[in-house]
């Protein structure tokens, strides 16, 4: 095992000076949720908490720094990752939907939108094409199932 983690964090590259250091994932899968919790500490990024419904992630923005969310649109309970979009939008803190569809009203609140299912490495290059995005950089050539969206 530590062979194939040790191959997978090459294969991946840190956030290094990244403005994006610190994420929020909101997942309704605990698979998902896991799995890109791996990937994203495996890469040298901060997970500040990983929630599965609108509440626990409204509470883990207010009581945490916070540099990006990465929110599944269908969450557990009552509300969505719109409606945690909306909550990030006050806060202005980037979103990055990671689902299997996006429905249209979702693109004037996030950034962007990886398709699921997706690849550990195609979430770290959405993330690098993502702060590219938002500082003005060029992007470059996006990771398989990633949509940006213009803000």
């Amino acid at each position: 095992m530590w062979v194939v983690m040790g191959l997978f964090s090459r294969l991946i590259d840190a956030p290094g000076n990244s403005r994006l250091k610190s994420i929020l994932i909101v997942e309704d899968d605990a698979l998902i949720a896991f799995d890109n919790e791996h990937a994203l500490a495996l890469s040298g990024y901060t997970v500040v908490a990983v929630v599965d419904r609108l509440p626990a992630a409204i509470d883990a923005m207010a009581g945490n720094q916070v540099d990006l969310i990465i929110a599944d649109i269908n969450l557990r309970g009552d509300g969505n990752g719109l409606e945690v979009a909306r909550h990030a939008a006050k806060r202005s803190v980037p979103v990055l939907f990671s689902a299997a569809s996006c429905p249209p009203e979702a693109y004037a609140l996030a950034c962007g939108w990886l398709a699921k299912p997706h690849m550990a490495r195609d979430l770290i290059r959405a993330i690098h094409a993502v702060e590219a995005s938002l500082a003005g950089r060029p992007v470059g050539e996006l990771p398989a199932g990633l949509t940006l969206f213009s803000r």
